[in-house]
């Protein structure tokens, strides 16, 4: 069976969530939800919603579709909101306790959003949510963006595509190195020398937008580290190394780290 995931695009119906000049969380939050359950069902995953229109159901009820439909993940997308406006700015993920899967999962989205332009504010435990904490399966909500904040709604608007498959992208990166889905086809001519299948490989960014994995690329390539780009499928992998040996892709993953890159070692 495919995995399975159930993404829920928080509040919906009367609860708009929180408001900012008109602009509704409950909105935001729908539009990215199927634009990523998208791209996940587009790289073979089973993707079930809590809601596809503008509709109510209470955590509890969102908590216990989950459960009974079975899935193996769930992914709940909101915006953040802070007392005083244009004040805090930036993404975060929340876990039930700092371990596991979803730990993994939640980090990695973050590190992605980070990659498109949005302040990495870290994974936090919040073990007192009842999606997190009535959920059966890990399950991780995606704060993207503060939405009474003027730089992380324009950042939202002009980058959607790419925060959308940026989100699916850190899920999938992890799923993909701990073997609970298959590796994404490469194709030849794509990596350096033409190889089909590198050993390991270290990801910087994924990105939809040609001229902000070019500038990452070029960014890279000044500082002479072996980078190269990826195109395939909807979007283009800004990737480092073909490593036969884990050892060699490990110490370059440090040395990105160290130069403040964002990174995710892939197992080809």
């Amino acid at each position: 069976m495919p995995y399975s995931i159930m993404m829920d695009a928080g509040h919906g119906g009367r609860d708009p969530g929180a408001v900012y000049n008109g602009r509704q969380e409950k909105d935001d939050t729908l539009r990215l939800a199927l634009a990523v359950g998208e791209i996940l069902q587009n790289n073979g995953i089973d993707v079930e919603y809590t809601r596809t229109t503008d509709v109510y159901e209470t955590p509890f009820q969102k908590a216990t579709e989950a459960n009974e439909a079975g899935v193996d993940l769930f992914i709940s997308i909101h915006r953040n909101s802070f007392p005083t406006e244009n004040t805090a700015y930036g993404v975060e993920s929340l876990v039930y306790d700092l371990s596991g899967l979803k730990y993994e999962i939640a980090e990695s989205i973050d590190q992605q959003l980070e990659t498109v332009g949005f302040r990495d504010l870290g994974v936090k435990a919040r073990p007192n949510l009842v999606v997190l904490k009535r959920t059966k399966m890990p399950a991780v909500l995606v704060e993207v963006g503060f939405i009474n904040s003027d730089v992380d709604n324009e950042l939202f608007d002009a980058n959607f595509e790419d925060i959308a498959l940026a989100i699916a992208d850190g899920i999938l990166d992890v799923l993909r190195s701990q073997g609970l889905v298959p590796e994404e086809g490469t194709g030849g001519g794509n990596t350096p020398g033409g190889s089909t299948a590198p050993g390991y490989r270290v990801q910087v960014g994924a990105f939809r937008n040609q001229q902000y994995a070019g500038r990452l690329l070029n960014e890279l390539l000044e500082q002479d580290y072996p980078a190269y780009l990826i195109d395939s499928g909807d979007y283009i992998r800004v990737q480092v190394g073909d490593y036969a040996d884990m050892d060699q892709a490990v110490e370059m993953e440090r040395r990105l780290k160290r130069d403040g890159y964002q990174t995710v070692l892939i197992r080809g």
